[in-house]
């Protein structure tokens, strides 16, 4: 594969990506956002963890007690840490540094 094939794929994703990036403030600029943003914005950062959740935890095999325990368990840290500091990025990183102690230990 040529490098300038390489060059121009990642100028033109860095380019996307700068656009999707740039477009809502070119779009509303200094007006109030509409009431369906606010709603959205409200509503989907709560949907997609809900839904990553089910995601990660669609494999569990509930035959085996290592099938599911660790995820319970770090599920269970995970809630925890976030109800008792209400940090989403804090309780992420430590439910999965709790996930992958206990899967390298079991």
């Amino acid at each position: 594969m040529p490098d300038t094939y390489i060059v121009v794929a990642i100028a033109l994703i860095a380019f996307i990506t700068l656009l999707t990036r740039a477009l809502p403030f070119v779009a509303f600029g200094k007006r109030p956002l509409p009431s369906w943003v606010n709603y959205l914005g409200k509503v989907l950062p709560p949907a997609i963890m809900v839904i990553l959740v089910c995601y990660c935890l669609k494999g569990i095999h509930f035959d085996v007690i290592g099938g599911f325990l660790p995820e319970l368990i770090a599920c269970c840290v995970t809630a925890g840490v976030h109800f008792w500091k209400k940090n989403m990025y804090l309780s992420i990183i430590v439910g999965t540094i709790c996930y992958m102690v206990i899967v390298r230990v079991m």
